[in-house]
């Protein structure tokens, strides 16, 4: 269990980091020029998810690439999209509340409730990350077991 720990920490915490920098960002700046918390929750949501996404999905390509490259074959459109097919099944089901309800949600109320919006976002963020993580790392695993490439 310590190596699997070791490499979900190796896996998400860069894509983690980015993402907590992109959110507060996009809360701070989106706020100051709407003043409008329900925008600012979902832009601080969907800042977060292109950038965690985006660094994972480079990751991800990267390796397939490096992979093949050994292998003396090139990448192609059918590696590309098998790197697609392997983010939606780590993250889909887990994105699915966590994008639409549960990091929304909780990034709308928490800063008013707190009265203090860096801190309130950053809290939601914590804590929607909670109920992310348990079906990511569960479809993580899945799909290594079950899709060997």
């Amino acid at each position: 269990m310590k190596n699997k720990v070791k490499e979900w920490i190796k896996r998400y915490l860069p894509a983690e980091i980015l993402s907590i920098l992109a959110t507060l960002l996009a809360s701070i700046f989106t706020f100051q020029f709407t003043k409008n918390n329900l925008t600012t929750a979902f832009a601080a949501t969907w800042a977060g998810n292109i950038c965690y996404f985006g660094y994972i999905f480079i990751i991800d390509v990267v390796n397939t690439a490096s992979k093949w490259r050994t292998e003396s074959t090139t990448y192609s459109t059918k590696n590309f999209f098998q790197n697609i097919q392997n983010l939606i099944l780590e993250f889909g089901f887990a994105e699915l509340f966590d994008s639409f309800l549960i990091r929304p949600t909780l990034s709308y109320y928490l800063p008013i409730w707190l009265n203090n919006l860096p801190l309130g976002i950053l809290v939601a963020k914590l804590l929607a990350d909670v109920t992310f993580y348990f079906p990511a790392i569960i479809g993580y695993e899945m799909r290594k077991k079950y899709l060997k490439q």
